[in-house]
Order: C-alpha cells, then sequence, then structure tokens
C-alpha cells in the first residue's frame, strides 16, 4: 500500500473475508524487531505408517481395527478429497512405539484387504512449512 490510509482499508475489506470455508486474519505488519521469538516446537517421535491402495470403504474405525491387532493404535485416519468427501484411497496410523509400527508393517504389507493388496510402510517426514 501507499498510504496508510489504504491499508487500513484493505484490512476493513479483507479480514475475516471468507475464501472456501476459510477466513482470512489480515491485520497490519509488526514492525521489525519487534515479535518475540518462540523458540521451535518439540514433538514427540512420531511412530506413523503410510498406509496405501486402500479399499474405497475403509474409514478411520476400520483401519484402527485393523492396525490394533499389532500394538497400541495412537491415531488412525483416511485422507478423504476435501471437494468430494471420497476416500483418497491411503491414510495414516500412528503407533505407540517403534516396535509396534515395525510389526504392523511388516504383518500387513501386501496383504489383501477386501480384494486390493495394501501398500504400508514407514511415513516420510512431513516437510517444514515456514518462510
Amino acid at each position: 500500500m501507499s498510504t496508510i490510509e489504504e491499508a487500513d482499508k484493505a484490512i476493513e475489506m479483507l479480514n475475516r473475508y471468507d475464501i472456501n470455508g476459510r477466513l482470512l486474519n489480515v491485520n497490519r505488519a509488526a514492525p521489525r524487531g519487534s515479535r518475540v521469538e518462540r523458540p521451535p516446537r518439540q514433538f514427540a517421535p512420531a511412530f506413523r505408517a503410510y498406509v496405501g491402495n486402500l479399499p474405497w470403504q475403509v474409514d478411520d474405525s476400520r483401519l484402527l481395527q485393523l492396525f490394533s491387532e499389532h500394538g497400541e493404535v495412537v491415531n488412525a485416519s483416511v485422507v478423504y478429497d476435501r471437494e468430494s468427501g471420497r476416500s483418497r484411497g491411503f491414510g495414516f496410523v500412528s503407533m505407540a512405539s517403534k516396535e509396534e509400527l515395525d510389526d504392523a508393517i511388516s504383518a500387513l504389507d501386501g496383504q489383501e484387504l477386501d480384494g486390493r493388496p495394501l501398500r504400508v510402510n514407514v511415513a516420510a517426514e512431513r516437510p517444514q512449512r515456514g518462510f
């Protein structure tokens, strides 16, 4: 913006503006050096598996049930398309320990579920988000 008034008008028009069901948060930028630096977040180790080639009718609870035979499941989720709501045919499962994860992978990779051979392996780390 070339003037403070233009910036204020843009903030007024765009703050809380809805884009595909998500609200924008628009405000003035903080002056350099005035922001408090936060230390990076520390996360517990994730023992996550990628589960591919899932039958279309498999949901989170069926995925949890399948993996719970091999240890404690922390989380199980099928990935769905945002627009259609249909399964994308893959998901992720987090186990409580590396041993349980390894056991589940060795037992389930290549096994058929409703006529489809599952692809199960260690999930790749998510890339860091940031600027």
